[in-house]
């Protein structure tokens, strides 16, 4: 071996030698150690009601709309439907336009009026014919169509306003041979009053009146 071979080795070995110690004196001095009790923590928050929104939960976000039902407008919801009228027709033999003919729409089953395509989501939420446009039904499509029926074509952003609600099912209802009879107002308050009055009327040995007929 000459001695430019053992002057290159001895080179390598000196550069390598100089870079561990470098590396050694450095871990030394700018090591250090992690701290016993981390100084935060970082917790994700839930959102408030403590539990999230799942897909076709509207009902569990709206109210029902029986109460306000008892008091609605229907002239006031005629006015309403002007928000509607560019996708649909409501009266009786009216065209399909974008969206379906709407007369009869109250308590008609989802996805059945004839002639009219409908979107795969609204089939699906159909159930087979199994779904009927029940007051709440209508409602909370209203207010969030995408939200209630998942992948239904229906563009429209909703009618957020409960009263507004109200008032146009109000009005569509009476479109119809045979208009729906109103909900109770209340599930509660509408059957205990009834069942006060015969309670009472039984007490005093009369017959009970007449619930008055929606």
């Amino acid at each position: 071996m000459n001695s430019y071979v053992n002057m290159g080795v001895g080179a390598l070995l000196g550069t390598v030698f100089v870079l561990m110690s470098v590396s050694i004196a450095s871990e030394g001095i700018f090591h250090s150690e992690a701290p016993e009790k981390p100084g935060f923590t970082i917790v994700a928050e839930e959102p408030a009601g403590g539990e999230a929104e799942t897909a076709g939960g509207g009902e569990a976000a709206s109210e029902p709309i029986a109460p306000l039902l008892a008091k609605a407008d229907a002239a006031a919801g005629e006015a309403v439907f002007k928000k509607c009228a560019s996708c649909h027709t409501v009266e009786k033999g009216g065209p399909n336009k974008v969206g379906p003919n709407l007369w009869g729409v109250v308590n008609r089953p989802v996805a059945s009026h004839e002639g009219f395509s409908y979107s795969a989501g609204m089939q699906t939420f159909s159930e087979g014919g199994k779904v009927v446009w029940d007051f709440d039904h209508l409602s909370f499509f209203l207010e969030a169509p995408k939200k209630h029926v998942p992948g239904t074509a229906m563009g429209f952003a909703g009618l957020k306003k409960a009263d507004e609600r109200a008032n146009l099912l109000a009005w569509l209802r009476e479109q119809s041979d045979n208009p729906a009879p109103l909900p109770a107002a209340g599930a509660e308050g509408g059957a205990a009053q009834p069942a006060a009055a015969e309670g009472q009327a039984a007490q005093e040995g009369q017959a009970p009146a007449p619930a008055p007929a929606n």
